[in-house]
């Protein structure tokens, strides 16, 4: 297993931080605290965006009959993770984890709990291979039957954005009609997030794009987007008598036609 490096903070434990996780190092702590002094709504955000995974995953699940999930950019596991809030919905769920990170690695055997009539497992992967991934994703899962695309916070990390096109485009190509895609990254539309943003950067770590919400729109071309389409996330289709707030991070949910 390759060495977790602890001099530099990295993005799946500042966000276990800020989810109030205990997976993290004071080196991520310091630099999610300063993040959070330039953008103090970063924690919400960090909350609202696992909101969202919950009632996307639920809504996948229950309303559009998804059975299988392709989650890629897990991170650590906090609480209502993918696999838990699928099997609540379907036991018979069956999802794989895909994460690269050392430390992701160190804990999958919390993510590979699972129901007895379901599968939960997890790839060593790199998003930046990514028929890599659905080659061995394909050992689990039924290629020839709809899956959910999830890919959640992460494409930021990939710098050049045709590369990030690219990415999304070959693997929802290899999805059936019928397939989904769920997605949610954070944007440039907030100065302090911005600054926040690349005093991250600047420490070293694997840097994070914030990109605008017509370019996260683009990686759903070719799709059918459900309503009410790209959106700050907590605007996604929120709980009945809810009034939330809106924030920087945008996704949406689309079907493969």
């Amino acid at each position: 297993m390759s060495k977790i490096d602890t001099s530099v903070p990295h993005s799946a434990r500042i966000w276990n931080y800020w989810m109030g996780g205990k997976d993290n190092y004071e080196v991520d702590r310091a630099a999610g605290d300063a993040y959070r002094e330039t953008a103090p709504n970063i924690e919400t955000m960090a909350r609202a965006s696992r909101a969202y995974l919950i009632r996307t995953v639920t809504h996948v699940a229950s309303e559009c009959g998804i059975r299988q999930f392709l989650d890629i950019g897990t991170g650590l596991p906090t609480y209502d993770n993918t696999h838990q809030v699928a099997q609540r919905v379907a036991p018979e769920s069956r999802i794989v984890y895909v994460d690269n990170d050392p430390l992701v690695l160190r804990h999958a055997q919390a993510l590979l709990t699972s129901t007895s009539e379901g599968v939960t497992d997890y790839i060593d992967a790199d998003l930046h291979e990514p028929e890599a991934i659905l080659e061995a994703a394909g050992r689990i899962l039924d290629f020839g039957k709809p899956v959910a695309l999830m890919l959640m916070g992460i494409l930021g990390h990939i710098q050049d954005y045709e590369e990030a096109k690219s990415i999304v485009r070959r693997l929802q190509a290899a999805l059936p009609a019928g397939s989904y895609f769920v997605h949610y990254d954070s944007t440039d539309t907030d100065a302090a997030l911005q600054e926040a943003q690349q005093g991250y950067d600047d420490t070293g770590a694997i840097p994070y794009v914030l990109r605008s919400p017509d370019q996260v729109a683009a990686y759903y071309e070719g799709l059918e987007l459900l309503e009410p389409g790209v959106v700050s996330c907590p605007l996604w289709r929120p709980a009945p008598g809810s009034t939330p707030e809106p924030t920087d991070v945008y996704g949406g949910v689309a079907r493969k036609p």
